[in-house]
């Protein structure tokens, strides 16, 4: 049998000189068998020669030991709850995820006694989880299904890399920078529905996006190629190999100087150009809704003879001027859209742009202030302490304008309206956060879209949500 590992220390160690040798092997032979076993399983287990203990024989002056190193802490996590959500973060914030989001219970009403363009109704209108988190610090994410209406539809899903808040890379599905009202999330917006020219604006679109800020938010940028997306639609794939160029350029002229009245003043021009190549089965167009969501147009289709079915097939270019202005209690919002595309139906091929425009004006009566993020509440509602939240009016009004070159080549004017014009008036209380009860008075006219020349008959519509966010 060879000689243990503690044998061989045990005799070459020039510590242990004053013992005779004798002694030690006694001392070696003494040991019961169990320990022998023992020993041999743990040289196993730490693949290292085991250290030894000090005999009392031993000399007193021997080197201290060193002390044991204190073990490293686990690093702390920062759990916080709150009207923005759930958190739960590394103590540095390098890593963070958050739960969020938000849920719209509306009811829509029609006022006409007869003759309604659709039945009366409560819907989910939005549910929408939100997963959003931080990786290393500099990389965020954003994950958005949307469950409302019935079905369930992936709404945004991208990487946000951020070395510098000048420069900053999003990657994924997201909103193009075009529409500004279109750009407000959904929990912002000061009316239930958005107006008559997020028709012409894309909703959601694929691809990659360059923005950022510069000279401490005086100016915003972003520039990026997406797949391409019909007007007030969203796509999940390219469908015809061909990309949308998309820029946007917004100022606030006064944000860093002391004019504080002019402080909340942000104007800005985004613009986009693309070819798209529909098809029969993708038409490559879509139809335009009403704020109450029902469509007043519609290019020509046909199920039984594919060449009377419009496509889209040519360049597409859209145009917004934009801007806003916040100050105090008052707010006020505006944009034009134009968007122009070529069109095909049969051995026919023409472009058609048509146009539309809003101004919104919101004052929020006590308990907050307007900002283009919504308003938030100094106090939430709470009648014991006398606290009533914010309380908040606006009205808008908008006209959406169709080519009339359109007409009847590429549209019905029996069934499609050339002009649509809408007002609307609304009244918001915000309970607390980003929790608020509105309702909505809208009212849209229209210019053609009816038999015989005539006129498509008005929308009167009561809008009302429950929105809960968090």
């Amino acid at each position: 049998m060879d000689d243990s590992p503690w044998m061989k220390q045990s005799w070459k160690s020039p510590r242990r000189g004053a013992l005779p040798r004798a002694v030690l092997a006694a001392t070696w032979l003494a040991l019961p068998t169990a320990a022998w076993a023992q020993q041999a399983t743990e040289d196993v287990k730490k693949e290292e020669p085991p250290k030894t203990e000090p005999s009392k024989e031993e000399s007193p002056k021997t080197e201290p030991s060193r002390p044991a190193a204190e073990p490293q802490s686990a690093p702390k996590v920062v759990v916080n709850a709150g009207p923005e959500g759930f958190t739960l973060a590394s103590s540095d914030k390098q890593f963070q995820l958050k739960l969020r989001g938000y849920i719209q219970a509306d009811g829509r009403l029609f006022l006409d006694e007869k003759d309604r363009p659709a039945v009366n109704t409560f819907l989910i209108r939005r549910a929408r989880p939100v997963l959003e988190g931080t990786l290393f610090g500099s990389i965020d994410f954003r994950l958005v299904p949307d469950f409302g209406g019935g079905t369930t539809v992936l709404q945004d899903a991208y990487l946000d890399i951020r070395p510098w808040s000048e420069l900053r890379l999003r990657v994924g599905k997201f909103k193009p920078p075009i529409g500004l009202e279109q750009l407000q999330s959904d929990t912002n917006i000061v009316f239930v529905e958005r107006n008559l020219p997020t028709n012409l604006v894309p909703n959601r679109d694929e691809g990659a996006q360059l923005f950022g800020e510069a000279f401490g938010g005086v100016l915003s940028y972003a520039a990026g190629a997406f797949n391409g997306t019909p007007d007030d639609a969203s796509v999940d794939a390219n469908l015809d190999d061909n990309v949308d160029l998309v820029g946007r350029l917004f100022v606030h002229p006064f944000r860093r100087t002391d004019l504080k009245p002019l402080q909340g003043l942000g104007f800005g021009l985004a613009a986009s150009r693309g070819s798209q190549h529909g098809t029969t089965a993708a038409t490559g167009l879509a139809p335009f809704r009403t704020v109450g969501q029902q469509t007043f147009f519609n290019y020509l289709s046909s199920t039984t003879t594919p060449a009377d079915t419009v496509i889209a097939d040519g360049v597409h270019t859209r145009l917004s001027p934009q801007g806003y202005f916040y100050f105090g209690p008052f707010g006020l919002l505006a944009e034009y859209v134009t968007s122009t595309q070529e069109l095909r139906r049969g051995t026919e091929h023409d472009q058609v742009r048509n146009d539309a425009w809003q101004v919104a004006a919101s004052y929020v009566l006590f308990g907050g202030s307007p900002t283009f993020e919504g308003v938030r509440p100094a106090r939430p509602v709470r009648p014991s302490e006398g606290t009533w939240g914010a309380v908040e009016l606006a009205a808008h009004y908008a006209e959406l304008h169709i080519d009339p070159e359109a007409f009847p080549r590429f549209a019905d004017p029996n069934r499609s309206a050339r002009v649509a014009k809408g007002w609307g008036a609304a009244a918001n209380w915000y309970i607390g956060g980003n929790n608020r009860i509105g309702l909505d008075l809208e009212r849209t006219t229209f210019e053609g879209g009816a038999a015989d020349g005539g006129d498509r008959k008005p929308e009167f519509v009561l809008l009302e949500r429950f929105q809960a966010s968090w």
